[in-house]
């Protein structure tokens, strides 16, 4: 690993140049996160641009019924609020941390500012916006046609390539506007799921999960979403990191990056 991506946690940041790279780093701040922090609001102007380090944040899309669905989940592979390089926007989901983390933020117009001067920060962005295209795509389409124990299966190994444990933080409501079903019927798939072993208890907040089995159960879209993603990454980002090749290692292998605190951003938002 080369001197300048030893500690960064951000799978984009890390592909940087050094010389790229410097055009950030003077102006990130480091923040942490906690569950059900919500940083980016429906409606507000995408600024500031996080690049997580660790933890994941789920994209949450508002229905006119009052009802929520995830459309995507981030962790350290991604950046949010990125598209913000295509000049000042609202916002059309809700993201929300789903589990606690970091991230480097940097504020709109700094980071337009260097995606104008760099190649290298233009490409890495593009890479990322084809992930998360691809993301979409297969999540709108899982919806469609499949079951609700496979949509939860899905979402459950998403969230574990982020959490390094195999005891999950997240609770059945968080569960309920993943998947977009309501909570009875999330109670009646994870008895399901605990009858196929794959989830050997859940309580209050936490869900613990048996992986191999939970694979068996997952819709084909987790492993063929994954796999495409990360083949996507290690030969498009312009210098993959060695041990980037299984997703779930390259997901949870995370570090604040550069030195300095953490500052912690409220659950209620920033």
């Amino acid at each position: 690993m080369t001197a300048h991506r030893k500690g960064i946690g951000n799978r984009l940041l890390a592909a940087l140049p050094p010389a790229d790279l410097a055009l950030l780093t003077p102006h990130f701040q480091k923040v942490s996160f906690e569950p059900d922090a919500v940083l980016v609001r429906s409606g507000d102007e995408l600024d500031p641009v996080y690049f997580p380090h660790s933890g994941a944040i789920a994209f949450m899309l508002d229905m006119p019924d009052g009802q929520t669905v995830a459309t995507t989940l981030m962790g350290r592979e991604g950046a949010l609020a990125s598209f913000s390089v295509l000049g000042p926007s609202p916002s059309s989901v809700t993201a929300i941390a789903r589990t606690a983390g970091t991230a480097s933020v940097i504020s709109a117009a700094k980071f337009r500012a260097a995606h104008a001067q760099s190649a290298a920060i233009r490409h890495v962005v593009q890479v990322h916006a084809r992930a998360v295209l691809l993301q979409l795509q297969h999540v709108a389409a899982c919806n469609a046609l499949h079951r609700v124990d496979g949509r939860m299966a899905r979402w459950l190994l998403q969230l574990h390539d982020r959490v390094p444990e195999d005891l999950l933080p997240v609770t059945q409501e968080a569960l309920a506007q993943l998947v977009g079903v309501r909570r009875t019927t999330v109670t009646l798939t994870m008895s399901k799921l605990r009858e196929a072993g794959a989830i050997p208890s859940d309580r209050r907040g936490f869900v613990e999960i048996h992986r191999a089995r939970l694979e068996r159960v997952a819709c084909d879209c987790y492993a063929l979403m994954q796999r495409t993603i990360d083949r996507m990454y290690c030969q498009e980002l312009a210098a993959p990191q060695p041990a980037d090749t299984p997703f779930r290692q390259s997901a949870i292998a995370a570090s604040p990056g550069a030195g300095g605190e953490f500052k912690a951003v409220s659950r209620a938002g920033r």
